[in-house]
């Protein structure tokens, strides 16, 4: 994708899943690495979904809502590398949310 390139959902998705990932290597505290763990899991879901043919754009919003919703749940995380990964997947559920609403109205 070159920089004059809107990414795509998928590119968004994979974008949210990699910053979630990003977090296994951390030392972060127990109780924010279940909730990150579990977004962890869904955003992999909702970026192998988004990389597939016929992408239903519905669902694909309410999944990474969940992502947004997860991530709702940690305040921080003991270490600041993964508290800004985890600041950057936050960015990245809310512009993917706003990007479908957007399309949709």
């Amino acid at each position: 994708m070159s920089t004059d390139e809107t990414p795509t959902l998928a590119d968004r998705t994979a974008d949210l899943h990699a910053h979630l990932e990003a977090t296994e290597e951390q030392p972060i505290d127990a109780t924010a690495n279940r909730w990150i763990g579990e977004a962890e899991a869904v955003a992999g879901d909702v970026a192998a979904l988004a990389a597939g043919e016929d992408v239903d754009e519905s669902v694909v919003a309410e999944r990474v809502g969940h992502v947004r919703e997860l991530l709702s749940n940690v305040d921080e995380t003991g270490d600041s590398g993964a508290d800004e990964h985890v600041a950057a997947a936050r960015a990245e559920a809310e512009g993917i949310i706003d990007r479908i609403e957007a399309a949709n109205s």
